[in-house]
């Protein structure tokens, strides 16, 4: 489906997301999104995140500073960027503004890796209840979406949070825990998250944080059966 002469605004897309559907552009200068509700559906487990042990490693030794929300404008620009081994991205104009605006209403929130002054890294997605829709992650340095990562999972977990939506299960995600679901499974596990009560938690330290990603570690639970359908 692709939505032409349409101004859309935040409302429009948390509505779109309740209903299971994502925008995503052809390029970064396309003028046009196309809402998609895939047949297969990505999806971490919060229950299941795999955690490295030299990744866990690095979480607690790294001089990099791990964060929320202190640049979201910074991070989305940042993961709109074109660079070498990417050439285009699907985030345009009209995605960036969007988020922006759903950042200052509320609903949208980074994670974002610090090297002194400069921003190197993170992820942002978009949170409806329980749910948290994860958009897009970058690294400028090495292994900063994977501390960017981490760092959300244990987050999202602490928060009571049920539901992390990768959208498309890709080899570097799938190394941490994330799996395909049929879509009818993804809306029913969407319609109980976005039924939660619950709250994104920005105040949260990075002492906490290594804990629970180390409560994790400890009991390393196994990852939930592949879908049945």
């Amino acid at each position: 489906m692709v939505l032409r002469k349409l101004v859309l605004n935040p409302d429009t897309i948390l509505r779109a997301y309740r209903l299971g559907l994502f925008p995503m552009a052809e390029t970064r200068q396309s003028k046009t999104l196309h809402f998609l509700d895939p047949e297969r559906r990505g999806v971490l487990p919060l229950e299941g995140f795999h955690l490295p042990h030299r990744l866990f490693r690095t979480l607690r030794t790294t001089p990099l500073v791990v964060c929320a929300d202190r640049n979201f404008r910074g991070l989305i620009a940042t993961c709109a960027s074109r660079r070498a081994e990417r050439p285009e991205t699907w985030i345009n104009g009209e995605i960036e503004r969007l988020f922006v605006e759903l950042h200052d209403l509320g609903h949208a929130h980074s994670v974002e890796v610090w090297d002194g002054s400069h921003l190197v890294g993170g992820l942002y997605g978009l949170v409806i209840g329980g749910a948290f829709f994860g958009e897009s992650m970058v690294s400028l340095v090495r292994d900063a979406s994977k501390l960017a990562l981490a760092h959300l999972v244990a987050r999202l977990r602490l928060s009571g949070f049920t539901l992390l939506d990768t959208q498309f299960l890709t080899d570097h995600l799938a190394r941490f825990g994330a799996r395909e679901v049929s879509r009818a499974t993804y809306h029913a596990l969407l319609g109980e998250a976005v039924a939660l009560s619950v709250a994104w938690r920005g105040d949260l330290d990075t002492d906490t944080i290594l804990g629970e990603l180390a409560g994790m570690r400890a009991t390393r639970t196994v990852s939930p059966r592949e879908d049945p359908t």
